[in-house]
């Protein structure tokens, strides 16, 4: 019985991991205030790495859904041309995925004891969000619509932003679309460049925690970590289709709008109603 709650607890908070990795709406704020009604019963050192181990999950929606755009060894039906743009479109990846790797692996210990607090999560959310509606506001125009168009200083300029998402609340993806879209890059183009970069900071963040963790977890918690992780695929798969269609017609106001409300809540949540 012990066992299947926890299972539950995992499908719920895959669930969560699952929609808000891809919108920009910070998955760790969301995580957080559920996590406060569906406590995980194990120890702090596993609660914190299938925090973020499960975005593996999520990493293989991406994988799935934009397998043509990321596998360049499809030689029957892609010709010379279209692999060397796969090849240079990872290599604007790496060079976007730099400074996160790079600050993420000497300050990732200390962002974890001082910046995992309620408020830093919810004033990130409210900052984020006010930047959201600020942004899309001013009508910005457009100058690089596709990937193939994206140069290469354009690309480590939105891995910086992206590096600002190691502060908790911001989110990967609002982090990297704010970068993006600053930069006179299209809706589609943004969200896009954001899911790819979530590839190698997924599975850099995610070994780090394991390593660090030791690998040394029970039958019982690697069967919830599988479980979470598998949701948050299935989940990701309607959350990336939803959001592209979304953003077609849309532009990203709405969830600035909802990252303020959500922000709200998390302050008056731990520091009103809580005490």
């Amino acid at each position: 019985m012990g066992l299947l709650v926890e299972i539950l607890k995992a499908v719920v908070l895959g669930i969560v991991q699952g929609i808000t990795e891809w919108l920009p709406i910070s998955s760790t704020g969301h995580l957080l205030l559920v996590n406060q009604f569906l406590k995980l019963d194990f120890s702090e050192t596993f609660v914190n790495t299938f925090m973020v181990v499960i975005q593996l999950g999520s990493i293989m929606a991406v994988v799935v859904l934009f397998f043509k755009k990321l596998w360049p060894f499809n030689f029957h039906s892609q010709s010379h041309e279209q692999r060397l743009s796969i090849w240079k479109m990872w290599l604007k990846v790496l060079v976007a995925s730099i400074p996160v790797g790079v600050i993420g692996y000497f300050f990732d210990d200390t962002i974890d004891q001082y910046m995992h607090t309620p408020f830093v999560i919810a004033l990130a959310l409210i900052v984020y969000g006010v930047l959201f509606i600020v942004i899309e506001s001013r009508n910005p125009k457009v100058y690089i619509k596709d990937i193939d168009h994206l140069d290469y200083i354009t690309a480590a300029n939105i891995g910086l932003f992206e590096s600002l998402a190691l502060i908790p609340g911001t989110s990967r993806s609002g982090s990297t679309i704010i970068g993006a879209r600053m930069l006179y890059c299209s809706k589609e183009m943004a969200a896009e460049f954001s899911f790819f970069l979530a590839i190698p900071a997924m599975l850099g963040a995610s070994l780090l925690k394991l390593v660090k963790a030791g690998f040394g977890f029970t039958s019982q918690e690697w069967i919830v970590m599988g479980v979470g992780s598998l949701v948050a695929f299935a989940v990701s798969i309607f959350a990336i289709r939803f959001l592209m269609s979304y953003i077609k017609k849309h532009d990203f106001k709405a969830f600035g709008i909802y990252r303020i409300v959500l922000g709200v809540l998390v302050l008056v949540y731990f520091y009103i109603i809580a005490k």
